[in-house]
């Protein structure tokens, strides 16, 4: 699959490394296709290309950019029309709360400026080091998923699973409300607790004895 992530920051480096080793082509669209990042980009095997329009080109775009940068991301990488864009934003007003809540979120923030994507909300509930190596002895670590798409979630949920994740479909979009806040618990409990970033959640699963 031809992934294009828009970010070449924690998140879009994690997550580009885990789909280029299981076979994906990835690419990053950026600003500067001449400097010394994009040529680091390149020897690392990716693809680099101009953010202008480059979401014309590819299969799904990973949306990887911090909050300030979204509207004018979205507006530079041209036609979304019936693309895939996973949101893996927070809106974040400062490093550690959230500008949106409880009424609206940012997943549904992101498609009401890009109407024509199928946006799906996913890799917005744990850090980029769980997102580059997601191995823990006690299981696999569970990733919260949302989008009113169901085809353009299969597609998602696969390559979740792709990065050794439980993926976990929370329902429509209107579920990032809920989403981003455990966001906002697991960088609580990492920094602000200090239990540190090789933390994650888990969704732990019990055959039930009842009758049906």
């Amino acid at each position: 699959m031809q992934i294009t992530i828009a970010g070449s920051g924690n998140v879009g480096r994690a997550l580009a490394g885990g789909w280029l080793k299981r076979g994906h082509r990835v690419t990053f669209a950026t600003r500067d296709v001449a400097g010394d990042k994009a040529g680091e980009l390149r020897e690392q095997g990716f693809g680099v290309v101009p953010l202008n329009d480059a979401a014309t080109s590819t299969d799904v775009i990973v949306l990887a950019v911090p909050w300030a940068a979204v509207e004018a991301t979205i507006r530079s990488l041209g036609d979304f029309a019936g693309k895939v864009l996973i949101d893996t934003t927070d809106p974040l007003k400062s490093e550690r709360e959230l500008a949106i809540g409880f009424g609206d979120s940012g997943g549904e923030t992101v498609a009401r400026l890009a109407p024509s994507a199928r946006v799906v909300k996913a890799f917005s509930t744990t850090g980029s080091r769980n997102m580059a190596d997601s191995d823990y002895p006690g299981g696999k670590l569970m990733m919260a998923l949302a989008g009113d798409d169901t085809p353009a979630k299969q597609i998602v949920i696969a390559l979740v699973a792709d990065l050794g994740f439980d993926p976990i479909d929370t329902g429509p979009l209107a579920m990032s409300r809920y989403l981003e806040p455990l966001a906002m618990l697991w960088i609580n409990l990492a920094y602000t607790q200090q239990l540190g970033p090789n933390i994650g959640f888990a969704l732990l699963r019990r055959r039930s004895t009842d009758p049906v």
